[in-house]
């Protein structure tokens, strides 16, 4: 199993050994902590529990802390196994993991942008322009009340409402360069500087 945290520093580009350039993005990674195994005898599946970050121990309640297997973590991330984890608590998990060629899964929590309109959040055109048409150049037009609609605004329609803040994956992306404390992942990488990244092998 291949799998890191990491949080987002920002975007850059490198030149192969070709020559070529390719985008990249910089995460700032440092080891993690096996805190607990979850297996399907036990717990009805199959998963490691990662302690990262550091923090004072003052800050953490003493529940929290039993979680966290005695260490001061800024948090835990339990991740699921497809079998039994070859590995053990105690165990330590850094960037050498990866390689550099990898193809990588990234998750990780898109930008929030407020509330928005149906123009900017799902790229309606808006009214026409013409014809005494003085108000109407980004509004959303007829809801489709009627129908099979009975009447009312149906459940997942298309609105103005809060946008971004979503977990988002991203599949296929290939690990440019790996070092103690940083990862390079070729392409975009959704979150503002400082979300929390997670790295699938």
């Amino acid at each position: 199993m291949k799998f890191i945290l990491g949080t987002k520093v920002n975007m850059t580009q490198t030149f192969d050994d070709k020559g070529l350039v390719h985008p990249v993005t910089i995460l700032k990674v440092s080891p993690m902590t096996v805190t607990a195994i979850k297996t399907v005898s036990k717990d009805g599946y199959d998963a490691v529990q990662f302690g990262y970050g550091e923090k004072s121990g003052k800050n953490i309640t003493k529940a929290v802390k039993g979680q966290m297997n005695g260490g001061n973590f800024v948090g835990l991330k339990e991740v699921r196994t497809e079998s039994a984890p070859e590995v053990k608590v105690g165990d330590s998990v850094d960037s050498t993991v990866f390689t550099a060629g990898d193809v990588v899964t990234v998750s990780s929590i898109s930008k929030g942008k407020g509330f928005q309109g149906g123009v900017k959040r799902y790229g309606f055109k808006g009214g026409p322009r013409s014809h005494g048409q003085k108000h109407s150049e980004r509004e959303p037009g007829s809801l489709g009340g009627g129908g099979r609609d009975g009447g009312r605004v149906a459940k997942g329609k298309r609105m103005a409402g809060r946008m971004g803040g979503d977990r988002i994956t991203t599949k296929n992306l290939k690990v440019i360069g790996v070092s103690a404390s940083e990862i390079l992942i070729g392409g975009a990488i959704p979150g503002r500087r400082g979300t929390l990244v997670e790295v699938n092998g």
